[in-house]
């Protein structure tokens, strides 16, 4: 071997020795590196366009508002966006409980955070029931139904006396009294700090505005539907469909009252939140989180069935168009679910170890 091809020879091993030694270091370095503690995490599912500076969806009022200037890449539908001060950490997991579900396991896998004692705020827009609110308000869920886990008859098929071809897996008919331990159906999240949410933000203010007043002043009979906005407690339907309609807004509030033995009242359709739920409950026991400080806030951006003279179609293609309430709502997501995220992130001293309500 010359001189020279033994110089290039022992170049290539000193450089590929090199780089061995700072890889090694720099997963020395990542290994020993210390968790971020995240006081909160503020779980949206969606975005219309850019994260700033066009027309929001669920998460850009909290990117701009609480200042998640700190962008850390996330191999999933979206990257994470963290306020290094606050320990404010905002996610946007994609639309669906197939989404929902993996991007909140992702995150509490990953090791650049401690999630250990963090807050979980689900702050997204929904359906509601005219019955219960008017668009542009805002309910705190205790109870979590899924509205896909089930059997289907096409309603063309189905006996003659039942009322619908929708029942319970391992059931004989609709709304079977004989029902089996829920497995996934149902949730109900920490009653005491859904309350404690609801009681420190029950007296917020939403906006109204004149669009709003003419779409509720359509839902004639609906005493709740044609009030201004306000902040209440009401149970949220989680199905993959997008469903409209008397008829279906009916089975909706069936399916709730059956699955949490007449206890949750459906107020709120959305997509994701069992999704959610369920990946924190496989979490939970092995401490990366805590399934105890789970919060859900829907926000009404649109009505679950359509005002008198107008059918169900419709009225749904119309929504498809724009939401009546989008602007309102996603404002209201914000506006209601920050007063809880800043309590806890201003006072985590107080609230790391324990969760609210604090015992006097």
């Amino acid at each position: 071997m010359n001189m020279l091809r033994l110089l290039k020879v022992l170049f290539v091993f000193c450089t590929l020795a090199l780089i061995g030694c700072t890889a090694k270091k720099e997963t020395t370095e990542a290994a020993d590196a210390k968790p971020i503690e995240i006081k909160v995490v503020v779980v949206t599912m969606f975005e219309i366009g850019a994260d700033t500076g066009d027309q929001a969806a669920e998460f850009q009022l909290w990117y701009e508002r609480q200042k998640l200037t700190q962008q850390l890449p996330f191999a999933h539908h979206h990257d994470l966006f963290l306020n290094p001060t606050t320990g404010v950490l905002g996610m946007v997991t994609g639309m669906g409980t197939a989404n929902s579900a993996t991007a909140v396991m992702e995150l509490a896998m990953d090791p650049r955070f401690d999630l250990s004692h963090a807050y979980w705020l689900v702050a997204g827009i929904s359906g509601v029931d005219p019955a219960d609110a008017s668009i542009g308000s805002a309910a705190w869920a205790e109870y979590l139904v899924d509205g896909d886990l089930a059997h289907e008859i096409d309603a063309r098929e189905m006996p003659k006396d039942w009322p619908t071809g929708y029942f319970a897996r391992n059931t004989r008919r609709p709304y079977d009294p004989k029902k089996p331990q829920p497995d996934g159906e149902v949730f109900r999240l920490n009653a005491a700090l859904t309350e404690w949410a609801y009681q420190l933000t029950s007296n917020v203010k939403l906006d109204d505005s004149p669009a709003l007043q003419k779409e509720r002043a359509k839902f004639v009979g609906f005493p709740n539907a044609q009030k201004p906005p306000f902040v209440l407690k009401g149970d949220n339907l989680a199905g993959m469909t997008f469903w409209h309609g008397t008829i279906l807004n009916e089975w909706a509030n069936k399916w709730v009252a059956y699955w949490t033995d007449d206890k949750g009242n459906f107020v709120t359709s959305a997509m994701e939140d069992t999704g959610t739920f369920q990946a924190l409950t496989y979490l939970h026991p092995t401490h990366k989180v805590d399934k105890n400080r789970v919060m859900v806030l829907r926000t009404a951006s649109n009505y679950t069935t359509q005002p008198q003279g107008m059918g169900a179609a419709e009225h749904l293609l119309q929504e498809n168009d724009g939401y009546a309430g989008l602007d309102a709502s996603v404002e209201a997501a914000y506006r209601v679910g920050s007063v809880v995220v800043d309590e806890i992130a201003n006072n985590w001293t107080k609230y790391r170890d324990n969760i609210p309500p604090l015992k006097p």
